[in-house]
């Protein structure tokens, strides 16, 4: 007479690989909201206060540095060198989860991880020097190449940890979504997009968090300086440890 066997080993493999998705699943959804408002908050305090630079926001950069090649003017030193070290940032990112073997929402804690050090490091060296005072100066420049850092820490968590995630920083996808996914929902039209609603809802989510994070900054910087620079600090913390 047959008898069936249940391999505990699989059993155990399989409720690792359910939990994992569970988990992935939940940060795709929640995470993505609190980054945007971080990487708000990074930008606008990084303009406000060291040589008008967007440190979340390389397309802004390049502009900027476009400009000024043509119709000249002040070309602030650490705005160029942001590009490069942006790449740097990306590919030692890249070569940190390689080395570190994670993979899914274990990679996405080490980067998340990573990410609240950097912004650690931003607002310890700006309590210090005071980089405000001279904003393009050779601390301002340091400040920034720290804060690209931790910017391009946080585009490559969502491509190599949290692929199915939307961007938190370009806007302007976001914005192309709420747009597309609002008119899909429109009574009497036919739908051009799958999921409309649920894109529509998560781009504003998005879209919110990052204005929020740019408004909440601008106070900040006006009534706490270089301490600005503990809020994002805060909330990186708290995505480190979101469940």
């Amino acid at each position: 007479m047959a008898m069936s066997t249940t391999d505990p080993g699989a059993m155990h493999s399989w409720a690792n690989t359910a939990g994992e998705t569970s988990t992935l699943s939940s940060l795709e959804k929640r995470l993505p909201t609190l980054l945007s408002v971080i990487a708000g908050m990074v930008d606008l305090i990084s303009y406000l206060t060291l040589g008008n630079i967007f440190t979340a926001h390389i397309t802004g950069n390049l502009v900027v540095i476009a400009a000024l090649m043509v119709r000249g003017g002040r070309v602030n030193v650490a705005q160029v060198l942001a590009i490069p070290a942006f790449i740097v940032a990306v590919a030692a990112t890249w070569l940190l989860a390689r080395a570190s073997g994670r993979r899914g929402s274990g990679l996405a804690r080490l980067l998340l991880l990573m990410q609240f050090l950097l912004l650690v490091g931003v607002l310890i060296f700006s309590v210090i020097t005071k980089p405000a005072a001279n904003p393009h100066g050779l601390m301002a420049g340091i400040a920034v190449m720290i804060a690209v850092s931790a910017m391009a820490c946080q585009f490559a968590l969502l491509r190599l940890a949290l692929p199915v995630a939307p961007s938190t920083a370009v806007m302007t996808g976001n914005l192309t979504n709420t747009v597309l996914s609002y008119l899909d929902t429109l009574p009497r039209t036919e739908p051009l997009m799958a999921g409309d609603a649920e894109k529509l809802r998560r781009s504003l989510h998005l879209l919110a968090g990052f204005f929020a994070g740019c408004v909440v900054a601008a106070a900040a910087v006006s009534l706490l300086g270089e301490w600005a620079w503990s809020i994002p600090v805060a909330l990186a913390g708290m995505a480190v440890v979101m469940r």
